[in-house]
């Protein structure tokens, strides 16, 4: 074999220009490099100039594989040595260097970059003369290609060609191992790794002719197949219709006799119809004499009788219109009553009004009279204290008179002299006394004002908290009061809600439970008539459960062993096992015969007994199934337990189960199938052709697999008879749930008083809140007046303190002498003394007034209340006046509604009368229109006796004219020669879709109904008159039924001896039909016959071809794959290694079927492939990668990083292996970045990144030099 020299490329992916990857001499060439550099570029440059498809490139498209554009400083370097360029965080490009700048305008087209518009790749290979041949394919950025063989164009085939002249097989890739290539290897299933051996061996190229010829050949033999069966039908239908032709010439014999007798029958019938219609005609024209005279004196009183009924319908009209008015007038007072209900229930709800205002306004009277006790009281005492402030003045005057002490002039004199000198010297300090002290008069004044107002507002304020607290009490009251009414409506509600639910969902789960036993109820009574069992099913259950106990090896019967697959199988399956649906299953023929021998000794009756043992089975036609779709094998569309297979089959043969009649024709009379066909609703058409349907036994039996249904639906109606006994009774919920929602509408009442009343202490309560904040507001406001009043006034007092004690001082001094002859310790004693009296009065009157601003006050809020409470009577007071108006407005509306029922209440009675009236004239012309029909009757009563006589003589000749009618009708219908007399017509003139009619050649005239005649009824006898001379006297004169029971007797008798004789009357023209069908039948088969040989000849050569090819293959990888196993896996530890081989799942067409590949690592136990680790998957996938490629070996072997999943221990196995068997015939190039692996390489390719020139570049470097 050859081996590959050297690879060039230009412009193919990452490589730019032109670059040479040089192998020259060596068996074992290792390509390395960096990743990004572009070494798996490489690989894919060996696949592309091999004619490996793009989609194992790593590219969608070959226009791809075209070297393109520059490379952004930015870029990062994919691990294919590809470049991607980055924009704001997001990366542009794709698996080549087709890189694009984005959403900042750096986009550049092709023209821009000048990129190269193709690329090739060329492998130099040299073959075992030394030649070199070139391979090289071209591709231009349009994706077309070119190949070319030592520079000459060729064709994708040519070019095939000539690399598997070299054993390099693009199809079967026996020369590549991409990367991620050996974990799908050691995952594939069996049948993948079969394709694989197919691919490899070649037998692959058969497939196609394989299944073509193998369809072929079914085809051929089912058409032989049917043939045959033809053949044998045609052959079954001559024996039978020979015999069949016999059975026919005694048929037509005894047919003659039967329809003899069918003639005298007929005959003897027509003649007895004709004497009676004969008879029955002269009886007849004799009443009609008598009815004559009869009817004469009738007419007179039925004249009186019409006069009698014209009387009485007149009164009737009268009837009916006083009746009418009436109910117009009932109608009306309907109309006025329902008027009535709204009035009864406004005036209702007004008096309820009336007496909620009366209510409200005794309380607000209460609270008014309250008020104006509190105003009394308060103007009475302000009286009072007017009255004693004008008491004590009187006093105090008296008093100041009695207790002052008077001077002397000169005193007096002198103590102004001082006085002024006082003043002299004090003059300033006591205008600022003087100042300070009206200054001090007039805020005292305004204290005790503010004082006053303070206490009233606060004597307020607590008058409306009290109020307010008692307005809260009662309100707290009343509310709690309403939660219990609402509590308690609650727990009504609840308790009429759950006792309604209650009964509603007791009815409603009767009516469910009614409806369920119904149901269920219909179904057992579907199913009553298959599951009555007899006395006789009976006693064999229990026959049978007396086997099994007694004998171990009795299995069952046939019908409890096995079950149609689907119910609608049911009718079918029971029609197929036929006379053995009881059949006894038993292990052994002795079994049998001792259960056979228990039935005789214990009188038992009769079983049929199957044998596993010894029972004769005819394997089931294979060519049955998959005939059609709608056919299916009988033993197919039962369950049963694999131990009674034998007795199935037995019990079924080859009778088939069809979805309809026309399949099963189609089966048994076009496809010729020997095989008994059934319908789903058991219908059989035999083998021999003969069809049976109806309802026989086997749908009965059909039922018996619904025991454990029908047992399961009389639980179901014990269940719910129960379940409607333990519902509760109803007829007391109807008085509870009544007096409930009476109980709910008192309290819902209560409920609306009490919330109302809340609403009025609400709003009360508002009204009070209100009041207190303002007297707040203006507490708020004086208060911190009169403090800071308070404060004014306490330090005014003490800047006047400061000043009169200056002004003391100096008085002090100029008084001395005064106040010592005068014995006062000071002059301020003295005017002390003349003062106080003036102080006292001042104190006293300052106390009146702020007493009677007080009650003042407390009068003015008083007086405004009671004034409110006033406005408040006076509304309720308007609001009750307004009902009490509303009231008798409603009073006056009903009194005239009332008054106009009461003229309509004496309007009907009048008219009730008038009725009475008018119904007494009614009946007393009833009772002489009864007295008149009475007369009629009495008289035409003899005429009515002798018109029934007519009539049943007109019925009499009417059905026997229908019993002639419809003899000769059948005479014409069933040809029928019966004997006709001379002129009349034939029986085809007799109409058979018209009824009895009358001569259609008596003229039609009117009626006389004076003339009381009545013709005989004509009849039609359509012309035809019947010959009786050939009818024996004897039947002629009797009629009895005898005869005629005779008479049918003969012809049943005869009639059941032809149904039991059955002959196919057309069997001599049919015999002779298919004895020429026959002739055609043998040339088909014949030709059918050797169709099919030719087929199974052909189908067999192109089999052993592909089954050579493909066993030649395996058994070489299979020898292969256990050593290539065991060299990898050797080692120093482990000299032996691991076992590895393969196995077919089909040893007769393995290529059908998968294959299993096992490997065992040293020294551990066998597991199956997934359960191995990475990197004994990886070398359990290498050693059957080289076991393949030893089979039709390629000179050179290219391998892509197969080392990945391995430890450095297995990649130095690897490389041992490939070192040993690199050489002459065996090329190794690998792509790998593991030291272990290429160190032993005898070349080294490396690939490294040239970012200058944006290229990948290679050296090459011979490492033999260096060993």
């Amino acid at each position: 074999m050859g081996k590959l020299i050297r690879l060039e490329l230009f412009n193919f992916k990452s490589y730019k220009g032109h670059h040479t990857l040089l192998f020259g001499d060596s068996y074992f060439t290792s390509i390395i490099g960096p990743n990004g550099s572009g070494k798996s570029n490489s690989m894919d440059a060996i696949s592309f100039v091999l004619g490996i498809k793009s989609s194992h490139l790593r590219s969608s498209h070959l226009r791809d594989l075209v070297y393109r554009g520059r490379v952004l400083r930015t870029s990062t370097i994919n691990g294919d040595g590809s470049a991607t360029a980055k924009t704001n965080g997001y990366t542009n490009g794709n698996a080549g260097t087709d890189l694009e700048d984005s959403q900042n305008g750096m986009q550049q087209s092709q023209s821009e970059r000048n990129d190269p518009k193709s690329a090739w790749v060329m492998a130099v290979y040299e073959d075992d003369a030394g030649d070199e041949l070139l391979w090289k394919r071209t591709i231009t950025n349009q994706g077309v290609s070119e190949y070319r063989i030592n520079n000459h164009v060729v064709t994708a085939q040519q070019y095939n060609e000539a690399l598997e002249a070299e054993n390099i097989l693009i199809k079967a890739r026996n020369f590549l191992v991409f990367q991620g290539d050996v974990e799908a290897i050691a995952s594939q299933s069996p049948r993948d790794l079969t394709k694989l051996i197919e691919q490899i061996s070649g037998s692959l190229e058969y497939k196609a002719e394989y299944e073509r010829l193998k369809e072929s050949q079914e085809q051929t033999a089912e058409h032989q197949n049917y043939n045959l069966n033809r053949r044998r039908g045609i052959n079954s239908e001559i024996k039978q219709y020979q015999e069949q032709k016999k059975e026919a010439d005694n048929y037509a014999k005894k047919a003659d006799e039967r329809d003899q007798a069918i003639v005298t029958h007929i005959l003897w019938k027509l003649f007895h119809f004709q004497r009676v219609m004969e008879e029955s005609g002269r009886e007849i024209q004799k009443h009609q004499e008598e009815l004559k005279e009869s009817r004469r004196g009738v007419e007179k009183y039925e004249r009186g009788l019409d006069d009698a009924k014209k009387d009485q319908a007149k009164v009737g009209r009268d009837v009916s219109k006083v009746e009418r008015n009436i109910k117009r007038k009932e109608k009306d007072i309907e109309e006025k009553e329902n008027g009535l209900v709204p009035i009864d229930e406004k005036i209702s709800i007004s008096n309820k009004n009336i007496k909620r205002y009366s209510t409200r306004l005794a309380e607000i009277t209460k609270e008014r009279d309250t008020q104006s006790s509190t105003v009394d009281k308060l103007k009475k005492g302000l009286k009072e204290v007017e009255k004693a402030e004008k008491k004590w003045e009187d006093e105090w005057k008296k008093r100041a008179k009695n207790e002052g002490r008077v001077l002397s002039e000169a005193d007096l004199e002198e103590y102004r002299n001082l006085k002024a000198e006082v003043n002299k010297r004090t003059s300033a300090n006591q205008i600022k006394v003087d100042n300070l002290t009206r200054e001090r008069k007039t805020d005292e004044e305004m204290v005790n004002s503010l004082k006053s107002k303070v206490e009233s507002t606060e004597w307020q304020v607590q008058k409306l908290e009290g109020e307010m607290n008692d307005i809260k009490e009662r309100k707290d009251t009343i509310g709690t009061q309403n939660r219990q009414i609402a509590k308690e409506i609650d727990a009504k509600k609840k308790e009429y809600t759950a006792m309604t639910s209650e009964r509603l969902r007791t009815a409603q789960k009767q009516t469910e439970l009614d409806e369920k036993l119904q149901e269920v109820l219909n179904k057992l009574i579907e199913a009553d008539d298959g599951q009555r069992q007899s006395e006789k099913e009976r006693r064999m259950k229990e026959t049978i459960s007396t086997l099994k106990r007694i004998f171990p090896g009795v299995r069952g019967r046939i019908s409890e062993l096995c079950k149609p697959k689907l119910k609608k199988y049911g009718d079918a399956v029971s029609t197929v096992l036929g006379r053995h649906f009881d059949a006894v299953v038993v292990d052994n023929e002795k079994t049998a015969k001792d259960c056979i021998q228990y039935l005789r000794d214990q009188r038992s009756g009769q079983g049929t007994f199957i044998p596993l043992d010894t029972i004769q089975v005819k394997a089931v036609n294979s060519n049955l199934k998959g005939m059609h779709r709608g056919v299916r094998v009988a033993i197919d569309t039962i369950e049963y337990d694999n131990s009674v297979e034998r007795a199935m089959s037995y019990a079924c043969g080859n009778a088939v189960v069809c979805d309809d009649l026309a399949t099963a024709k189609y089966m048994c009379y076009e496809k010729g199938v020997e095989a008994k066909a059934v319908t789903l609703d058991g219908t059989v058409i035999h083998k021999g052709g003969l069809m049976t349907g109806g309802r026989g036994p086997g749908q009965q039996n059909a039922r018996r697999w619904e025991d454990a249904e029908v047992e399961n639906l009389q639980k179901l109606k014990d269940k719910l008879l129960a379940d409607i006994a333990a519902l509760p009774r109803g007829h007391r919920r109807g008085t509870e749930e009544e007096t409930l929602q009476g109980e709910l509408t008192g309290l819902e009442q209560q409920s609306s008083y009490t919330r109302e009343e809340l609403q009025g202490l609400e709003r009360n309560l508002a009204s009070k809140k209100k009041e207190l904040e303002f007297v707040r507001h203006q507490l708020d406001e004086v208060k911190p007046k009169y403090e800071e009043k308070s404060q004014n006034l306490r330090s005014l007092r003490d800047n006047q303190k400061e000043f009169q004690d200056a002004v003391s001082e100096v008085e002090d001094k100029v008084f001395a002498d005064f106040c010592r002859r005068l014995s006062y310790d000071d002059i301020r004693a003295y005017e002390a003394q003349q003062g106080s009296l003036q102080q006292e009065g001042a104190q006293r009157r300052l106390e009146f007034t702020m007493q009677k601003s007080k009650l003042e006050n407390q009068l003015s809020f008083e007086t405004q209340r009671l004034e409110s409470t006033n406005d408040r009577i006076k509304i309720l007071e308007n609001q009750a006046q307004q009902d009490q108006h509303l009231i008798s407005d409603l009073e006056a509306e009903k009194e005239t509604m009332q008054n106009e029922l009461d003229t309509l209440n004496a309007e009907i009675d009048q008219l009730k009368e008038q009725l009475e009236e008018v119904k007494t004239r009614y009946n007393k012309r009833a009772e002489k229109v009864a007295e008149q029909r009475r007369e009629v009757q009495k008289r035409s009563k003899h005429v009515e006796g002798t018109l029934k006589a007519v009539t049943g003589l007109e019925a009499e000749i009417q059905r026997n004219a229908a019993g002639r009618y419809a003899l000769l009708r059948r005479c014409k219908l069933e040809d029928i020669d019966i004997p006709l007399a001379e002129g009349s017509r034939n029986l085809d003139q007799l109409p058979i879709d018209e009824l009895l009619q009358a001569d259609p050649d008596m003229m039609d005239v009117d009626e006389d109904t004076n003339a009381g005649q009545m013709q005989p009824p004509a009849v039609q006898d359509y012309g035809i008159e019947i010959d009786f001379d050939n009818l024996d006297d004897d039947l002629k004169e009797n009629s009895e039924d005898k005869v005629e029971e005779d008479l049918q007797e003969k012809i049943s008798t005869l009639g059941s001896e032809l149904d039991k004789m059955a002959p196919n009357m057309r069997a001599i023209e049919r015999l002779e039909g298919v004895e020429s069908r026959l002739k055609g039948t043998e040339k088909d088969f014949e030709d059918a016959r050797k169709a099919a040989k030719k087929a199974k000849d052909d189908f067999q050569e192109v089999k052993e071809q592909r089954f050579e090819l493909f066993n030649k293959a395996f058994s070489h990888i299979s020898e292969q794959i256990g050593q290539v196993y065991k060299d990898l896996t050797r080692s120093v530890g482990f000299p032996m290694g691991g076992q590895a081989y393969l196995d077919m799942e089909d040893s007769d067409e393995p290529y059908l079927d998968g294959i299993k590949y096992h490997a065992m690592p040293p020294f551990k136990r066998f597991r199956d492939m997934e359960h191995l680790s990475g990197g004994e998957k990886t070398m359990a996938a290498l050693a059957l990668l080289f076991a393949v490629h030893s089979y039709q070996p390629s000179p050179f072997f290219v391998l892509d990083e197969v080392d990945a999943a391995l430890d450095n221990t297995n990649v130095a196995k690897i490389a041992n292996y490939i070192r040993e068997h690199a050489g002459p015939g065996m090329q190794f190039i690998v792509i790998s970045l593991k030291t272990g692996l290429f160190q032993g390489s005898e070349a080294l390719v490396g690939i490294y990144r040239d970012q200058a020139a944006n290229s990948s570049k290679a050296l090459t470097l011979d490492l033999r030099k260096y060993l």
